[in-house]
C-alpha cells in the first residue's frame, strides 16, 4: 500500500522510457561538467557564477534584488550569498542596500564585471556550440527547444506555497 492507502501500481518507466532517462541524465551531467571545467579553466569560476554575472548584464542598470536573482538562478538565498560573496571579492559584483526596503539588497555587475564577461563570453559560446548544437541538426534544435519548454512549463511551481529554492 502506498503512503496514500491506494493499492495501484506504480506506474513504471518502459524500457524505451528508461533508456531516455537515463541518456538524459548522462548528457545533462557531461554538458554541466563540460561547461563547468570550461569556464574554471578560462574564468576562474563555475558555470553557476556565470549564469549570475549573464542574469546581472542583462538588468536594467545591471542590477537585481537578491530575492530576485535566487528565483531565477534557481538557487538557495544561501548559496547565493556565498556566490555573491565571491564574485564581490573578485570585484565583479557590488552589494546595494534597497532604498525602499531595509533587509532587501541589490547585486549590481560592476564595470569589472562587465569586463570578465566580455572576455569570457567568446569561449563559453563556444563551448556550448561545440558540446550540444554542432551536433543537432536545425530539426533536433527546433524540437529540442519546444521539449525544454514543456517541461519548464509543466515542472514551473504555481502554488504559493511551495517549497523553492530561492525561498529557503
Amino acid at each position: 500500500m502506498g503512503p496514500m492507502g491506494d493499492m495501484t501500481e506504480p506506474r513504471w518507466l518502459t524500457d524505451e522510457e528508461h533508456h531516455v532517462w537515463r541518456a538524459y541524465l548522462h548528457a545533462t551531467t557531461l554538458l554541466e561538467d563540460h561547461l563547468d571545467r570550461q569556464l574554471q579553466r578560462d574564468a576562474g569560476m563555475p558555470h553557476v557564477y556565470y549564469g549570475l554575472l549573464v542574469q546581472l548584464s542583462q538588468a536594467p542598470r545591471r542590477r537585481m534584488r537578491m530575492t530576485q536573482l535566487a528565483k531565477d538562478a534557481k538557487i538557495t538565498r544561501s548559496r547565493l550569498s556565498h556566490a555573491v560573496a565571491r564574485l564581490e571579492k573578485n570585484g565583479w559584483v557590488q552589494r546595494e542596500n534597497c532604498p525602499s526596503d531595509k533587509r532587501g539588497q541589490f547585486a549590481r555587475l560592476t564595470d569589472e564585471g562587465v569586463e570578465v564577461l566580455r572576455r569570457n563570453a567568446p569561449g563559453h559560446v563556444a563551448a556550448v556550440r561545440q558540446a550540444l548544437f554542432d551536433r543537432l541538426s536545425a530539426e533536433q534544435v527546433k524540437q529540442l527547444g519546444e521539449i525544454m519548454r514543456v517541461m519548464a512549463e509543466g515542472l514551473e511551481p504555481t502554488d504559493p506555497d511551495a517549497d523553492l529554492p530561492w525561498l529557503r
